[in-house]
C-alpha cells in the first residue's frame, strides 16, 4: 500500500499512489484531524489522490519526488483555497 499511517499520525504517500488510494487517503485524514502527510517519497498521484489533497488540504512534508508533482500540483497546495476550505466531519 502506497498510503500509509504511522505511529505518530504522520500519514506518508510513497511510490506510485493511484487512484484506488485516495478513498484510503480520505479515511485516514477524516480518522485522524490534523495529520502531516509526508509526500516526499511520492513518484506519482493519480489525480483522485491530488483531488482529496486540495479539498481536506493537510498539512505537507516535504517536496515529493515527482518533478511534476513539485512544479504544478504543490503550488496549488501551498494557497489558500478558492471559496473557503473544506470541511468534513466523521
Amino acid at each position: 500500500m502506497t498510503v500509509h499511517r504511522a505511529g505518530d499520525g504522520t500519514i506518508y504517500l510513497d511510490g506510485a499512489c493511484g487512484s484506488e488510494e485516495a478513498e484510503p487517503l480520505l479515511a485516514l485524514l477524516i480518522a485522524t484531524p490534523g495529520a502531516t502527510v509526508d509526500w516526499q517519497g511520492c513518484e506519482q498521484a493519480h489525480m483522485a489522490v491530488v483531488q482529496v489533497l486540495l479539498a481536506l488540504r493537510p498539512q505537507l512534508r516535504g517536496v515529493p519526488a515527482s518533478a511534476f508533482l513539485a512544479r504544478h500540483v504543490a503550488p496549488l497546495l501551498n494557497r489558500p483555497p478558492a471559496g473557503g476550505a473544506a470541511r468534513l466531519e466523521a
